[in-house]
């Protein structure tokens, strides 16, 4: 994973962060422990919980969220990120969740998809640190 270039409270995680929870071999598993051992509480918001969870056995990944808050998705935030989409001419739901929870806490983003994340966070005005799985 790439260094941080801004200073950061915490950590929320997009779903190729948890995609790669499940595969317990990945470099995101020893990055989650750290972060956890420094007592910081990934976040992800149910968005990326929903495209990420497909139920059946997916034990590694339900670890790996049993170290996570899972962040609530209400009617506000539906219509923060239709208006992040319409503004930045993008069409993923998930990651203008994303980038709108991270940047009202300051925390970092974990994603497999930095140039999407990281449009949306410029047209949001949003300075937040993105970390490349």
């Amino acid at each position: 994973m790439k260094a941080s270039k801004h200073p950061v409270t915490g950590i929320t995680y997009d779903t190729g962060a948890l995609i790669l929870a499940q595969k317990l071999g990945s470099d995101i598993w020893p990055f989650h422990r750290r972060t956890v051992e420094r007592e910081v509480t990934p976040v992800v918001p149910a968005p990326v919980l929903a495209q990420a969870w497909r139920g059946g056995p997916q034990v590694n990944l339900a670890r790996f969220l049993s170290g996570c808050a899972i962040e609530p998705f209400v009617e506000i935030d539906a219509r923060d990120v239709g208006r992040l989409l319409r503004n930045a001419g993008v069409s993923d739901i998930v990651d203008a969740a994303v980038v709108l929870s991270a940047a009202k806490r300051g925390d970092a983003i974990v994603t497999s998809d930095p140039n999407d994340i990281r449009k949306l966070a410029e047209v949001l005005g949003a300075r937040v640190s993105i970390h490349a799985v």
